[in-house]
């Protein structure tokens, strides 16, 4: 059984938050499938059981608040005799850019409160899909904007990532983490654009003679001989100087 933690704050006040969103996933993974039980209250939460492809998840909104998520994912762990592995926590995450999404396993809670809970309840080798929220770009503005509600714009890259994330839920189901970001990947940027390869460039090699042009020979014309000089002075030279003249 894998156990799949969406984190945020109970109630109808907190529910369009940014920091709900990992409650909003798992929430769109329990609408998505037919095979989970309705919600109960159970283990300082919210848990509905159920299957995802052939294997057994068992879906946990804690309700003890974030600060204190690690009570109700300590418990359920403990009752199914899980191992950190076997967990998935889903939670919003400031240092992502809206629409993104990053999968990891251990590691800090990164101020998250959420995080920092369960970490002292289980040890920080659970894994984590940490969900795109942005940032307000001022850290004394961070607490209003994760517990102030998404807006109507982000409904446009939000509904196609929670339902991405409920299409392909089953790989988490069974830890094929790396499958699921690439299917979540190609699902939400398929025109992803390929890098482009430089035009290639047609000239001389640096250390090489320049080609010569077509058309021209390169076959070296033969030498032509040098003529033979005439003796200035001597009988030769006065016999061939009458010949010239005629006498």
């Amino acid at each position: 059984m894998k156990l799949i933690v969406g984190l945020g704050n109970p109630g109808a006040k907190y529910a369009g938050n940014r920091h709900n969103i990992g409650f909003m996933a798992v929430d769109e993974i329990h609408r998505s499938h037919s095979a989970f039980q309705p919600w109960r209250a159970r283990f300082q939460g919210q848990v509905s059981e159920g299957r995802l492809g052939t294997d057994k998840a068992l879906l946990l909104k804690p309700s003890t608040y974030m600060n204190e998520s690690g009570r109700s994912v300590g418990e359920a762990m403990r009752f199914y005799k899980l191992q950190p592995e076997d967990i998935v926590v889903l939670y919003d995450e400031l240092d992502l850019p809206p629409a993104k999404f990053r999968m990891k396993k251990g590691g800090g809670h990164g101020g998250h409160n959420g995080l920092r809970s369960i970490s002292a309840h289980i040890g920080p080798d659970y894994r984590r899909l940490r969900l795109g929220i942005g940032h307000p770009g001022d850290k004394k503005l961070v607490s209003n904007y994760v517990l102030g509600d998404f807006a109507k714009a982000d409904q446009d890259w939000l509904e196609p990532l929670l339902e991405e994330i409920a299409n392909h839920a089953d790989l988490l189901a069974t830890g094929q983490d790396s499958q699921f970001a690439n299917k979540l990947t190609l699902s939400l940027e398929p025109q992803k654009a390929q890098r482009k390869g430089k035009p290639e460039v047609v000239g001389e090699r640096p250390g090489r003679p320049a080609a010569k042009p077509k058309g021209q020979s390169h076959i070296r014309q033969a030498r032509q001989p040098k003529p033979t000089a005439m003796p200035k002075s001597g009988p030769m030279a006065d016999m061939l100087k009458k010949l010239f003249r005629g006498d």
